[in-house]
C-alpha cells in the first residue's frame, strides 16, 4: 500500500482517485469542494490544502482544468511544493501547456523531487472503467515507479519523451478528437437535411473506413441529443487553444484546428459551454437551420 496525494475531484479526477484507492492505496485527497463521499468511506483523508497533501503522501497525482490552476496548485499559498521533501514525486495528469509543465518540472526537479506529465484520453466513461489512455513525459525511472498506479487508472499507457513530450502528445490528440467530432457533425447533419435516417446512417458507416469510437459515441450522442458532459467544450477550447499558441510559436499552419476552435466558441457564445463537447454539432446546426434528428 503507498500513500497517495490525489489533488482536483472533478469529471474525472474522483473515478480517477476511486481507481486508485480499490488498487489498496491510502489516499490524502484535496479539493475546493468536500471530497464525495465514496472516497471517505473508502478511507480517504480530506486534507485541507495542497502543502498538507505533499507532506503526506509519497506520490501527488492533479487532476485540475487549465495551467494556471496546476500552478496554483503546485505553487501557490499552502501549495504542494511547500510540502514536499526530497524523493517525492509529482504527477500531473491535467491536460496544460507544454512548455509551462517544463517550467514547473524544473522547479520540482530543484526541490529534489521528481515530476511527471501524464495527461489522459478517455472521458469520464474510461476514468470510470479504468481503461483510460496516459501519456507520460519524464524520466524512464520515475515512470517505472509509479506505472502500477497508472495501471489502476488506464490501460494504454505510454512514455512518450522528457517533460512536456505527454502534454504535447495530448494537444495533438485533441486536435484529432476535435476534428473527428466535426467530421461526425458534418456528415450526420449533410445526412439528415438530405432525408436519410441519420441513426441507420452512422449503422451503416461503422461498418466501414468511416468507423472510429467518435462516430461510434459522439455520433449517438449527437442523434440521441445527449449532450451532458463526458468532456466539456470549454475545456476542449482551452486544449485547442494551447495547439494553436503553439503551432504560432513553431511557425506552423493548424487550418482545420482553427476551424474546429472556431465551432466551439460559436458553441460557447450561444451557451453550450457546459455541454460535452459533441455539441459541437449545434454550431453547424445553427448555422444550417437544421438539427440532426432523432432517432
Amino acid at each position: 500500500m503507498a500513500n497517495i496525494g490525489f489533488i482536483g475531484l472533478g469529471i474525472m479526477g474522483v473515478p480517477m482517485a476511486v481507481n486508485l484507492q480499490k488498487g489498496g492505496n491510502q489516499l490524502f485527497v484535496n479539493d475546493k469542494k468536500a471530497p464525495p463521499a465514496a472516497l471517505l468511506d473508502g478511507g480517504a483523508k480530506a486534507c485541507a490544502n495542497g502543502k498538507e497533501v505533499a507532506q503526506k503522501s509519497d506520490i501527488i497525482f492533479i487532476m485540475v482544468p487549465d495551467t494556471p490552476d496546476v500552478e496554483a496548485v503546485l505553487f501557490g499559498e499552502n501549495g504542494v511544493a511547500q510540502g514536499l521533501s526530497a524523493g517525492k514525486i509529482v504527477v500531473d495528469m491535467s491536460s496544460i501547456s507544454p512548455i509551462a509543465t517544463k517550467e514547473f518540472a524544473k522547479k520540482i526537479n530543484d526541490l529534489g523531487c521528481e515530476y511527471l506529465d501524464a495527461p489522459v484520453s478517455g472521458g469520464e466513461v474510461g476514468a470510470k472503467a479504468g481503461s483510460l489512455t496516459i501519456m507520460v513525459g519524464g524520466s524512464e525511472e520515475t515512470f517505472n515507479k509509479v506505472k502500477p498506479l497508472f495501471e489502476l487508472m488506464g490501460q494504454n499507457i505510454t512514455l512518450v519523451g522528457g517533460n512536456g513530450d505527454g502534454q504535447t502528445t495530448k494537444v495533438a490528440n485533441q486536435i484529432i478528437v476535435a476534428l473527428n467530432i466535426q467530421a461526425v457533425a458534418e456528415a450526420l447533419l449533410f445526412a439528415s437535411k438530405a432525408g436519410a435516417d441519420p441513426a441507420k446512417v452512422r449503422q451503416a458507416l461503422m461498418g466501414g473506413f468511416a468507423s472510429s469510437r467518435i462516430l461510434e459515441v459522439h455520433g449517438e450522442r449527437m442523434i440521441k441529443r445527449t449532450f451532458n458532459p463526458g468532456f466539456r467544450i470549454n475545456l476542449h477550447q482551452k486544449d485547442l487553444n494551447l495547439a494553436l499558441q503553439g503551432a504560432k510559436s513553431l511557425g506552423i499552419s493548424l487550418p482545420n484546428t482553427a476551424t474546429a476552435q472556431e465551432l466551439m466558441n460559436a458553441c460557447a457564445a450561444n451557451g453550450l459551454s457546459g455541454m460535452d463537447h459533441s455539441a459541437l454539432c449545434r454550431a453547424v446546426e445553427i448555422m444550417s437551420a437544421h438539427e440532426i434528428a432523432k432517432a
